[in-house]
C-alpha cells in the first residue's frame, strides 16, 4: 500500500510497522544489519561435515557472526535500474517505504516550487504493469490537473497479463484523469535536459511499426520495470555463490521450498525459484510470498521434528489494484468475469490488506485508525456538499 502514502490515505506506521514493535514480548531476537557472507555447511549432508553441530554461519556487516541450525532466505528484491543508460542516476524506483517517502518529498518540493504559476509538474512513469498503472492513477489524482502524467510501456497495452476487468477499470480511470499513455515505446536513455537544469529528458525508441522515436521532458522519472533478487548478492567464502541460482538470481528450490542441495535452507518470495504444475516459474508477487510463508513455517517445524514436509501449491485468489483515494479494482479468481471497482473495490481491497497485517494487535490499531479517517472524510464530504447546496440556493 505504498501508493496510499502518496495520496495521504494511510500513515507509514499502519502499513510498515517496525519489527521491534511487532516482536516485542516475544522470544524472537531481532537484529537490524546487512548480510556480508553466507557460509552454509549442509551441502555436506543434513548434519553438515564431521565435527560441526550447526547448519552454517551468517556473517553480518557489523562483524557479528551468527551460527544457525536452519536458515530461511526472504531477502526480497530491489529495482533494476542498470539496464538503461542514465536510469540509475536520474530515475526513482518505487518498491520500498524509503522509495515512497523520497517520492512524496519530491512531489511536495515540486508543488511548492510551482505553486501559483501555470507551469505543470511533469511526471514520467516507465512501465505499465500494476506498479506503473497504480502510480499513474495515484499521482494524477494527487496533482488534480496541475501536472502532466505520462506512462510509457513497451507493450501496446497496459496491464498485459492482468484480468480484462482490471485492465478496463484502470483504463477508464487513466483516461478520466488525463494520463497520457505512450504505448509501444521503450526507454533508450534518461539524461538531464541541460547541464544547469534539473529537468530530465527520456529518449524513447519505437517498438511498434508506424511509431516515431520521440523525446519526453519530465521533472521526475519513476521506474517500475525490472527487479533484482537480493539473494544473488550473497557471497560465500569459497566461491561467488554457494547457492544454486537461476538466470534471474533466485535460489532454486524443490517443491517443499528447500534450496536444492541445502536441506537446512528454505527460500521464499523473491528469493525463491519454484515452478508450478505446468512447469512455469511462479511470479514474484506478494500473494505468492504470503502463501509460501505459511508453507515454509510449517515445513521448517516438520523438518526439525522429522515429520513429512508439504509440497507448496499456489492458489491464485485473484488480483487487485488501487486507482486512487476512493477507487480500486479487484478480480477474484473464484468468480469468473467478476470485477469489483470504484468505492466497493476500494473498500474490499483495504479489508483484504487489513487481514494480511502481521499481528492481531496491529490489525486492531490500524482498523480503528482507518475507521476514524473514513468517518472524518465522510463528515468533510457532507459539509462540502451542504455548503455547495446552500451557496447555490
Amino acid at each position: 500500500m505504498l501508493y496510499e502514502l502518496l495520496s495521504g490515505e494511510v500513515d507509514a506506521w499502519e502499513i510498515a510497522p517496525r519489527f521491534s514493535d511487532l516482536l516485542a514480548n516475544t522470544g524472537v531476537l531481532f537484529l537490524q544489519d546487512r548480510v556480508k557472507l553466507l557460509n552454509p555447511c549442509d551441502h555436506w549432508g543434513m548434519n553438515g561435515p564431521p565435527g560441526l553441530s550447526f547448519g552454517g554461519t551468517v556473517h553480518l556487516e557489523s562483524g557479528l557472526l551468527v551460527e544457525y541450525d536452519w536458515l530461511v532466505l526472504a531477502l526480497g528484491a530491489e529495482s533494476k535500474l542498470d539496464v538503461v543508460e542514465g536510469a540509475a542516476e536520474f530515475a526513482m524506483p518505487f518498491s520500498t517505504l524509503e522509495d515512497a517517502s523520497k517520492m512524496d518529498r519530491k512531489l511536495r518540493e515540486l508543488e511548492r516550487q510551482k505553486f501559483g504559476n501555470e507551469t505543470p509538474i511533469r511526471v514520467a512513469i516507465v512501465g505499465c504493469g500494476y506498479a506503473g498503472v497504480e502510480l499513474a492513477a495515484t499521482v494524477a489524482e494527487r496533482l488534480q490537473g496541475k501536472g502532466i502524467v505520462q506512462a510509457i510501456n513497451v507493450e501496446n497495452t497496459i496491464l498485459p497479463t492482468s484480468p480484462p476487468g482490471n485492465r478496463e477499470a484502470a483504463l477508464k480511470v487513466l483516461i478520466t484523469r488525463n494520463v497520457q499513455l505512450l504505448l509501444g515505446y521503450f526507454v533508450r536513455c534518461v539524461r538531464k535536459a541541460s547541464e544547469d537544469s534539473e529537468e530530465l529528458t527520456l529518449e524513447l525508441q519505437a517498438a511498434e511499426r508506424g511509431l516515431q522515436n520521440q523525446s519526453v521532458e519530465a521533472d521526475v522519472v519513476l521506474w517500475t520495470i525490472g527487479s533484482k533478487p537480493l539473494v544473488s548478492q550473497l557471497d560465500s567464502f569459497d566461491r561467488p555463490s554457494e547457492l544454486p541460482l537461476n538466470g534471474r538470481g533466485q535460489a532454486e528450490t524443490d517443491e517443499t521450498l528447500r534450496v536444492k542441495g541445502h536441506p537446512r535452507i528454505f527460500a521464499l518470495g523473491d528469493s525463491s525459484s519454484l515452478r508450478d504444475s505446468n512447469g512455469r516459474i511462479l511470479p514474484a508477487t506478494a500473494q505468492v510470498a504470503f502463501q509460501q510463508a505459511d508453507f515454509a513455517g510449517w515445513n521448517l517445524w516438520a523438518a526439525i521434528n522429522d515429520r513429512p514436509l508439504l509440497p507448496f501449491r499456489f492458489q491464485n485468489l485473484g488480483e487487485m489494484m488501487t486507482l486512487g483515494r476512493n477507487d480500486a479494482a479487484i478480480s477474484p479468481s473464484f468468480i469468473d468475469g467478476l470485477t469489483l471497482e470504484g468505492p466497493i473495490g476500494h473498500a474490499a481491497r483495504k479489508l483484504a490488506y487489513l487481514t494480511r497485517l502481521p499481528t492481531d494487535e496491529h490489525r486492531i490499531r490500524v482498523g480503528i485508525s482507518w475507521l476514524a479517517k473514513s468517518a472524518i472524510d465522510s463528515v468533510a464530504s457532507f459539509q462540502s456538499t451542504l455548503a455547495r447546496v446552500l451557496s447555490g440556493s
